[in-house]
């Protein structure tokens, strides 16, 4: 009886250690199809498309960063993010946008300037493409059939960078109110600026009984004979048009002249402003940036472009720089001081 129990105990510790053992392997292979499962996800691509060159894009290209972090995409560990700039030249925007569309990236992010959101369009109907405040109406351009529905795969954000052209010019005039001959540099390929040249600003500088003078720069080496020419015409003011990369990746360069020349300037974006120009008037950047997390959110959550209205900008944003006003000899009257959402003292 006693070698039977033994021999039963035996038998017992045996069978365990055969369960245990077992129970390990399928918990070592759980394991293992977890970890590989895990590797093998999928992590989203975002194709970045700018128009500029790195640092010029660097203030936009971080804040978009921001605010996908903010809805929980980190960039390197749960989303990557692929980055082409065209650094001014429009010939390249084809070809930049062929490489996204090669490398299969979910959803392509362009950031400004018309021509580049049509380059994209045109290179693909099926990658959602988000756009960046372009400063054509979207419907005018072709890109959409109407703001509500855009009915193809581009939808994000319009800046109204026409529209407010009336209203920048304003401003300028109410800062600088012996203002009286006003220089405008604009990019001529750039097709809102030329409308915006030909349509808004003759009207708006009747009205605020100014005279405006076109000075158009197609590349960066078209802004010296410009400069020369300035010089000596000696402008009271100067106007720089929305929309057009070479004004994007030489904003520090236009910034520069017109302090140096004691201009008065007024630009679109507030990036220009911190580089040195005096004032800038648009929809409101940080508000814009955090638009665009949305709609990469929702369009990585399954929604359709299609689908997804195309916004207009409801925050606007006047910026002054003080430290500049103080360089050129202008003291803004305290009633447009008391409109600025920011003063750079």
């Amino acid at each position: 009886m006693r070698r039977e129990a033994r021999g039963n105990s035996r038998s017992e510790k045996s069978l365990s250690r055969k369960v245990s053992c077992l129970a390990l392997g399928v918990l070592l292979l759980a394991l293992s199809f977890s970890a590989e499962a895990q590797q093998t996800k999928k992590i989203p691509r975002i194709g970045y498309l700018s128009p500029a060159d790195p640092a010029s894009d660097s203030t936009r290209a971080e804040a978009i960063r921001l605010a996908l972090r903010e809805r929980g995409y980190i960039e390197g560990q749960n989303i990557a993010i692929e980055y082409r700039y065209a650094e001014g030249k429009r010939v390249r925007y084809p070809e930049l946008a062929a490489e996204l569309v090669r490398l299969k990236v979910d959803i392509i992010v362009v950031a400004g300037a018309d021509p580049l959101i049509q380059a994209a369009k045109n290179t693909t109907k099926t990658i959602p493409i988000v756009i960046v405040g372009g400063g054509a109406d979207p419907v005018e351009a072709g890109l959409v059939e109407s703001l509500a529905r855009p009915g193809s795969n581009v939808t994000g954000l319009t800046n109204l960078t026409r529209e407010l052209s009336g209203k920048r010019l304003e401003l300028l005039k109410e800062a600088v109110p012996k203002l009286a001959r006003v220089a405008v540099l604009y990019d001529p390929t750039a097709p809102s600026s030329g409308r915006e040249l030909k349509e808004v600003l003759p009207v708006a500088a009747r009205a605020l009984g100014l005279t405006i003078q076109p000075w158009e720069v197609r590349d960066a080496n078209g802004f010296e004979k410009v400069f020369a020419a300035l010089n000596k015409q000696r402008p009271d003011g100067l106007y720089v048009a929305g929309g057009g990369p070479v004004m994007v990746t030489n904003q520090k360069r236009i910034a520069g002249f017109a302090l140096k020349s004691r201009l008065p300037s007024l630009y679109i974006n507030r990036e220009n402003v911190d580089v040195g120009g005096l004032m800038s008037y648009g929809a409101d950047q940080a508000e814009s940036y955090r638009r665009v997390a949305y709609y990469v959110d929702r369009i990585l959550k399954g929604a359709k472009p299609a689908e997804l209205p195309v916004e207009q900008p409801t925050k606007f944003e006047l910026v002054i720089n003080l430290k500049t006003a103080k360089q050129i000899g202008v003291t803004i009257p305290p009633d447009v001081l008391a409109r600025a959402n920011r003063l750079i003292k």
